[in-house]
């Protein structure tokens, strides 16, 4: 997987947006926030090819959780973003 390009993280008066350069990125009918934990995610693989296993990888660097949960955190984060079309 990878962030498309076009898409950037912002921090907005304390919150984590990601806006799209280009009407063919993005689907206005959704907002796209992310919440902290999400935001190291992204900031952890923008630019480079990764897969869910680096999602859970950054959790666990930043945060006190469990393996298994990293991972089922990763995992719904992962098709988040395929859903909203953020990652290919």
């Amino acid at each position: 997987m990878k962030i498309k390009d076009g898409f950037q993280l912002r921090e907005v008066c304390g919150e984590y947006v990601v806006v799209a350069h280009g009407m063919k990125n993005i689907d206005f009918s959704k907002v796209i926030n992310l919440n902290e934990s999400a935001a190291d995610m992204w900031k952890a693989v923008v630019g480079k090819e990764f897969e869910v296993g680096d999602l859970k990888d950054a959790l666990l660097k930043n945060y006190e959780v469990s393996e298994e949960q990293a991972l089922a955190d990763a995992r719904r984060v992962a098709e988040e973003w395929k859903e909203i079309g953020m990652i290919s």
